[in-house]
């Protein structure tokens, strides 16, 4: 099977071939075709899937390591969310800036260490900047939609329409077509979460986990207190061994750059500019509320 110009040939009996074999029957099934701003095609016996559909799917396919009913379960799923919750105009929407100021970047890095691209993509979640846990995290669906553009807008920096090299097969090298993920957590209390904050986190965690595989390559957990590093040492045998390798814990956020070289914010030790500077928020206003109820 040769479905696109730009991808290696693949067997008949080649996951991602017999996924996309069944690409057809899973749009149908779930009356939309498309993920992360890419319309899928199911290839046709004169036109072959294109080169952004196969890209997708390949993403599904490592997520589920090459289990295509795994596989393909997640992608009706993810497009059947998708025709709900529309994330795309999510991301164009206009949030409440008294709630979302200064918590959500998205910004670009050069020469990231044993990084496979010349520039990534990276989000900085800055939860420390929280000033009111109740405002930003007691609308759980406000807060959710607010989540889910910041993972738009990422995905929209990774220009995955533009994309040419096709991603390895599972296990077989890295995704160049990941963002970088930066929580810092600096003046804010682990030993105090309210029940909104919490219901919060474990919302966003199985979203993306559902909805977004193969999205982010690494996740950062910066301005963590040494006292607390016990926990994420005792979350590690409960997660997934992939899941374990992405995540990195850095007691002082001045010492981001080690790990992420020397383009990061000055906050986080690097020599580019300040955070607000060099990083794009969301739609964010004032009126956003009062404007949405007229």
């Amino acid at each position: 099977m040769n479905p696109s110009t730009n991808w290696p040939n693949l067997s008949s009996d080649h996951p991602l071939a017999l996924l996309c074999a069944e690409l057809e029957s899973i749009v149908a099934e779930a009356d939309y075709c498309e993920v992360y701003g890419i319309e899928l095609n199911p290839p046709t016996e004169s036109s072959p899937a294109k080169f952004a559909t196969l890209l997708i799917l390949q993403k599904f396919l490592r997520a589920n390591a090459n289990d295509v009913s795994k596989a393909r379960a997640q992608l009706l799923g993810t497009l059947k969310w998708r025709k709900d919750f529309q994330p795309l105009k999510v991301a164009d929407e206009t949030f409440e800036k008294a709630r979302f100021e200064g918590l959500g970047y998205v910004t670009q890095l050069s020469g990231v260490p044993a990084s496979p691209n010349a520039t990534d993509v990276a989000t900085f979640n800055i939860y420390g900047a929280v000033k009111n846990t109740k405002k930003t995290f007691g609308d759980l669906d406000g807060f959710i939609r607010w989540r889910v553009a910041v993972m738009e807008l990422t995905l929209s920096h990774l220009h995955l329409s533009e994309a040419k090299s096709p991603i390895p097969d599972y296990d077989k090298g890295p995704d160049p077509y990941q963002a970088i993920q930066i929580h810092d957590y600096l003046n804010l209390s682990f030993l105090r979460q309210p029940a909104e904050v919490k219901a919060a986190s474990q919302k966003t965690i199985k979203l993306f986990s559902d909805y977004y595989p193969e999205t982010l390559s690494r996740k950062y957990f910066v301005n963590v207190p040494l006292v607390m590093q016990w926990m994420f040492t005792a979350m590690r045998p409960l997660m997934p061994k992939v899941t374990v390798e992405k995540m990195v814990v850095v007691s002082y956020g001045t010492e981001l750059y080690k790990y992420l070289g020397s383009s990061v914010p000055k906050a986080y030790g690097g020599q580019s500019g300040e955070l607000g500077e060099v990083g794009k928020e969301l739609n964010l206003d004032s009126q956003a509320i009062k404007a949405s109820k007229a």
